[in-house]
């Protein structure tokens, strides 16, 4: 027995109890799996799931003025991706609203500028590496700061999330009935504030999976999760219980082939995604193995 559990000892457990940084990555990691992973399923509900991605790179220029002011200060880069996510949100809409383009389109458009705009800025200011970090992030760096911001985050958003369920909920299924029936809070309300929750869980995501693979995490349980389940709430638990196994796998095979973590946890979210493919009651298999049973 001993010499079986020696080696998943030292290949499980051994880097969490040894290393400080380790510990810090998983909680980091398993907060945000709370926080984000069910917000993607509400993006996935409301075809929106483009706007993860869209805002996760809109938030860029924010984050690099925020450098430019402060260096690799968190707080500063954190407040400017806020502030940049939301900015780009309310252009978006207003674009929509005041000319013939729906706000996909002006969203795609804005976004991309954004990107641009923000690279530019961190290039143009400091090293390959910082334009690395921020870009891509690193779960093993994440100090006390750091851990601080994203719990944060975390704690808020399901905060946040539970008070809002009922309305969201409605304004995701049938808004035409909830602008109808007046519950007196107007449909926009809901639909910023969702926003905004998406927006501070990138920003809380940027520093361990960086700017560009913090959607992954919200979005690719999400998906899979549908695969799995029809009601709401199941989706809701696996997408987030994905999204925790996700992120312990990937700090692993991070730490043991010294791999970049947060490109290695989209990885394994994404493998848990394939996986669904094949074997959930939506993939393929299950569909396969029914539909030819029906026929014979």
């Amino acid at each position: 027995m001993d010499l079986l559990l020696g080696p998943v000892w030292e290949a499980l457990i051994s880097p969490f109890s040894e290393f400080a940084f380790m510990r810090r990555a998983l909680v980091a990691t398993l907060a945000l799996s709370l926080s984000a992973a069910p917000l993607g399923v509400f993006l996935t509900l409301r075809r929106m799931s483009l706007l993860g991605d869209a805002l996760s790179h809109a938030v860029l220029p924010g984050v690099a003025i925020g450098f430019m002011v402060s260096g690799l200060s968190l707080t500063a880069m954190a407040l400017g991706g806020v502030l940049a996510g939301m900015v780009v949100a309310g252009l978006a809409g207003a674009v929509s609203r005041f000319t013939t383009l729906k706000e996909d389109a002006s969203l795609a458009a804005i976004y991309l500028v954004a990107l641009a705009l923000g690279v530019t800025l961190i290039a143009g200011h400091g090293t390959q590496l910082d334009l690395l970090h921020i870009l891509f992030g690193s779960a093993l760096g994440v100090d006390n700061s750091g851990l601080l911001l994203v719990t944060g985050v975390a704690t808020v958003s399901v905060l946040a999330l539970a008070l809002m369920y009922r309305g969201l909920v409605l304004e995701t299924f049938d808004p035409v009935f909830m602008a109808a029936h007046r519950s007196g809070v107007p449909p926009w309300v809901w639909q910023q504030g969702f926003l905004m929750l998406v927006v501070l869980n990138l920003v809380a995501g940027f520093q361990t999976l960086g700017t560009l693979m913090a959607v992954g995490l919200m979005m690719l349980p999400a998906v899979s999760a549908r695969l799995w389940h029809d009601t709401l709430p199941a989706q809701l638990l696996n997408a987030s219980l994905q999204a925790a196994l996700a992120g312990v796998a990937g700090l692993l095979l991070s730490y043991h082939f010294d791999t970049p973590s947060g490109p290695t946890i989209i990885g394994c979210a994404g493998a848990l995604y394939a996986a669904s493919l094949l074997l959930a009651p939506g993939g393929w298999l299950p569909r396969w193995w029914v539909t030819t049973h029906r026929v014979a």
